[in-house]
């Protein structure tokens, strides 16, 4: 991991599971609710998030890569393609890279795979 002279400040978005903030120990991670920016729209919190310092932006918004003109923008954003926890911590190899390459007014997205289907319990029918 290359060592930065700073620190850099990384706000997690709503939709980021939380436990994401121990991957990215060797950086500033603040969610988005702890820091008053919760229920922006995504122009308004990346306008905020930069106001503020923030350099990397976390999300799973995929909606992100197709909605915002980033040109200009100092924050990167990284797309993670699931919001799905074990599937990020057991994937996780591929977020950190991702932020490191990062430059600002970036979009990289962080392709991981689907998590499992999740098995219903149906009641048994009465007879």
């Amino acid at each position: 991991m290359r060592v930065h002279k700073f620190m850099r400040r990384i706000p997690l978005d709503e939709g980021v599971p939380i436990g994401v903030r121990d991957l990215l120990s060797a950086y500033q991670v603040e969610s988005v609710p702890d820091i008053g920016l919760a229920g922006l729209t995504n122009g308004d919190l990346i306008r905020s998030a930069e106001a503020d310092g923030f350099e990397v932006m976390v999300t799973c918004d995929q909606n992100m890569r197709c909605q915002q003109n980033l040109t200009g923008r100092r924050l990167a954003i990284i797309v993670l393609t699931t919001n799905h926890w074990d599937t990020i911590r057991t994937n996780s190899e591929s977020v950190l890279p991702a932020i490191e390459s990062s430059a600002p007014g970036s979009l990289s997205v962080v392709a991981m795979p689907k998590p499992p289907p999740r098995r219903r319990r149906y009641p048994r029918p009465q007879s």
